[in-house]
């Protein structure tokens, strides 16, 4: 979710100036010019005999200087159209790219190789993809007993890959008496599959800590090497020191690291308190797609979405802190379990669209730093917008076959009455491909969740419909006002 003036197209587009004619002619560049100009010279002009009349060479030499000329000029261009812009790059403007950043592969626990998951993902029109295996990032040589992927993905799973890449790609040994076959790191399947302004490899992790007996799963996104797990005391004090280890590695590297907490619900490990109180923190799952992961809560566990909802009006209303903007993810560990067979996590079923000029690394992470993107699982939105001045949030809906769309507008209030609720309440709901909420200026904050009348495509649970979630909004003079009155 952003506002109007949170981003500008001028401001992340490269500058060019149409009138500038070429690019300016190095000295090497000019005696290259002028040795081939000789070179045409020479050959075009004809030579000249002693009984040639002056009018006639005079003529030979005229034609011979023009092709000279027609040859520089060949010259002059094809040192410009090398140099030229890219009208794809310089003319770049905001666009959506829908991507995954949690994913698993035989570097840990999924259960295909990597290479085969980014193609799976390439094939189904996503822009870009993070593998994020546990504790570990895909680098160096490493080998794995082909009887154990069977075991995992079945007897189809090194066939598939031998069909996919080819035996020239595909490397298998045998080493006292195992089968084995070649795990190929990041940096050098990614040329395979990568492709400018099409599809994008982040590298990634799940930094997978335990406190208390409780899981804590944080993925972060373009690491430069794996981060391992720190603990703490309470759950809030390990994410702040896993966060505070992904800042260290961002700060040395120089790399634009996103940090954010993976299924909260997973094994209850997480609290809204804890939430809130780790304030390093500023993504959350609010979609997770496997299907252990308690996303709906139960009798005594609010929903994922809840939870997001009370951590967020804790961090407004009490800690004067910026709120968790919410992802979507599928957590796919199961690539050849059929859609609708057995309790597995398939892909495609959570994703991100984010706002961006161009599909990097750098400039999606740096937009979802700053709210620009909703999370989905089966709605696409063509706008998302909200207006500073006017304090609108307005969004419009691509249309979908036969189904029908609900929006409804969520908003947290501050501390008044206490017998009235306050956390995560209706403000508004539109049916329809529009929908548009004035915000009254009490609100702590606003963001939209839009259901569909069908199914995703491939649903966790029965009666589960397509949905997306916007950004909250509406929250950042409330922290100016606060940072004044302090």
């Amino acid at each position: 979710m952003f506002a109007r003036r949170s981003w500008s197209a001028t401001a992340e587009a490269t500058r060019y100036d149409a009138s500038n004619e070429g690019p300016t002619v190095t000295p090497v560049q000019l005696q290259s010019m002028r040795v081939e100009s000789m070179r045409v010279l020479r050959k075009y002009e004809p030579s000249r005999s002693p009984r040639q009349s002056g009018d006639h060479a005079s003529l030979a030499v005229r034609g011979g200087l023009r092709a000279a000329c027609f040859g520089l000029a060949l010259v002059v261009a094809a040192l410009r159209v090398a140099g030229a812009a890219d009208p794809e790059l310089a003319n770049a403007a905001p666009k959506w790219w829908k991507g995954n950043l949690h994913t698993h592969t035989l570097w840990s626990d999924g259960d295909d190789f990597p290479e085969m998951v980014a193609a799976w993902y390439r094939d189904h029109e996503y822009h870009f993809l993070a593998l994020s295996d546990h504790n570990i990032f895909a680098s160096g040589k490493r080998w794995i007993a082909e009887k154990k992927v069977i075991k995992r993905g079945g007897d189809q799973v090194i066939e598939t890959y031998l069909e996919r890449f080819g035996p020239a790609w595909v490397e298998r040994r045998t080493r006292n008496e195992t089968a084995e076959i070649r795990l190929k790191p990041f940096d050098e399947f990614r040329c395979l599959v990568e492709e400018r302004g099409r599809f994008l490899m982040i590298p990634g992790e799940e930094i997978s800590d335990r406190v208390a007996g409780k899981p804590l799963h944080i993925n972060a996104s373009n690491i430069e090497e794996a981060i391992q797990p720190v603990g703490g005391e309470t759950v809030a004090e390990a994410i702040q020191a896993n966060l505070r280890a992904v800042q260290d590695q961002a700060e040395r590297s120089g790399r634009e690291i996103l940090a954010h907490l993976n299924h909260p619900n997973f094994g209850w490990g997480v609290t809204a308190a804890d939430l809130a109180q780790a304030t390093l923190e500023r993504h959350v799952e609010v979609f997770n797609g496997h299907p252990g992961v308690n996303q709906r809560g139960d009798k005594d566990h609010p929903s994922v979405e809840t939870l997001w909802d009370i951590a967020n009006t804790i961090r407004l209303d009490d800690l004067q802190t910026p709120p968790l903007f919410g992802v979507a993810t599928d957590d796919c560990h199961n690539y050849h379990a059929a859609e609708q067979e057995g309790n597995f996590s398939r892909p495609g079923r959570g994703w991100v669209m984010v706002q961006a000029t161009y599909l990097t690394p750098e400039k999606i992470l740096r937009a979802m730093k700053a709210g620009s993107f909703y999370a989905s699982t089966g709605i696409t939105l063509t706008r998302c917008d909200y207006d500073l001045e006017s304090q609108r949030l307005s969004l419009t809906i691509e249309p979908d076959d036969d189904a029908t769309f609900t929006t409804r507008f969520i908003a947290s209030f501050p501390k008044g009455d206490a017998e009235a609720p306050r956390i995560g309440i209706e403000v508004g709901r539109v049916e329809g491909l529009a929908a548009e909420y004035q915000l009254t200026g009490e609100e702590l904050y606003v963001r939209a969740v839009v259901t569909s009348s069908q199914p995703p495509r491939d649903p966790v649970w029965p009666e589960q419909r397509a949905e997306a979630w916007t950004q909250p909004v509406g929250w950042r003079h409330r922290l100016a006002g606060a940072a004044l009155a302090q």
